[in-house]
């Protein structure tokens, strides 16, 4: 029973790997051409469809408003029971229908064409009705559905979707859509913040420990535990970044040292600070924490002034990590 489960599983698999890889011969001109029309458009993408392609269809929606193509989901049952209203005259209508051939389909298509808009068919018959209505074609044939009876959409829809996400790329491109213009349309949830969140944004809510060359190791042990950020900066009287002093440092020091009477900052540490500026992303502070295998950072301003301290913990708490 177990090798009958993933010998099927493995097979849906490699029906649809195959499908995904006969798409490339359908990136043709009307695939460019769809392209172009839609980036020169004024108006936005409206998608239409019945069944699973419908549900297809929201998630190609999803995935251009996501990515700097304003698009809406018109159901094509709802379509002809007044939601034509949604569509405007500048607008792109891409219908998506495996067969071409669906009732609803048929109806709907003449009411677009009537309407003046462009309509994109993106189809897996082009002898259907769909494909000769259509001002262009986006091609999603595939062989065979992954379905054992070649009927439920399997590879069919695993195809459309792809070809949808290749239409947003390419218009993400064109539209030269940046990172900071991702995090615009992402603020929530942890990508967002991944995408938006800076330094600024964590340091300011610690403790800001500072101590000066001269500070005893007993008040520098204070200030350490104090902030409860494992480390303390060393400062001059300008607020000046001079060192740090970790707990490590601290801990190192007493293994080798059995007279800490006179111990100062100066004499415990650490003249390269690993540091970050406060303007910077705080995925940026990740990468250096990582890279140094380290829990803290010290934030100073372009003139080198003492801002405070960024620690993994602050990462952790806002789901960077």
């Amino acid at each position: 029973m177990n090798k009958d489960i993933k010998q099927s599983a493995l097979l849906t698999i490699e029906l649809e790997t195959r499908s995904l890889a006969g798409l490339k011969a359908y990136i043709d001109d009307d695939f460019v051409k769809t392209v172009e029309l839609i980036h020169r458009s004024k108006g936005r993408v409206v998608i239409t469809g019945i069944g699973k392609s419908a549900i297809v269809g929201q998630k190609i929606v999803a995935t251009l408003n996501s990515t700097g193509t304003p698009a809406l989901f018109m159901h094509a049952g709802d379509a002809i029971h007044g939601d034509l209203g949604m569509i405007q005259k500048d607008d792109v209508v891409i219908v998506i229908s495996k067969s071409g051939e669906s009732p609803e389909i048929k109806v709907l298509t003449p009411l677009i064409k009537n309407f003046g808009n462009t309509l994109i068919g993106m189809i897996g018959n082009r002898q259907s009705f769909l494909a000769r209505e259509s001002d262009h074609l986006l091609d999603t044939t595939v062989a065979q559905e992954a379905c054992p009876n070649n009927l439920a959409p399997t590879s069919s829809t695993t195809a459309q979707m792809v070809m949808g996400d290749a239409l947003a790329v390419c218009l993400m491109q064109l539209n030269e859509f940046s990172g900071k213009d991702f995090a615009r349309y992402h603020p929530g949830g942890n990508l967002g913040k991944r995408l938006y969140l800076k330094v600024d944004d964590l340091y300011k809510q610690n403790e800001r420990p500072a101590v000066y060359e001269e500070t005893s190791l007993k008040d520098v042990i204070i200030e350490i535990s104090k902030g409860r950020l494992g480390a303390t900066a060393v400062v001059d009287k300008d607020n000046k970044l001079r060192a740090v002093i970790t707990d490590g440092d601290v801990r190192r020091m007493l293994e080798e040292t059995n007279d800490v009477s006179n111990i100062k900052a100066r004499d415990i540490y650490n003249i390269n600070p690993k540091k970050i500026a406060s303007g910077l992303l705080a995925v940026e502070a990740l990468e250096l924490l990582k890279q140094f295998d380290i829990s803290q950072l010290i934030v100073t301003d372009a003139d080198g002034i003492y801002l405070g301290i960024l620690h993994l913990h602050d990462l952790i708490r806002e789901g960077i990590i």
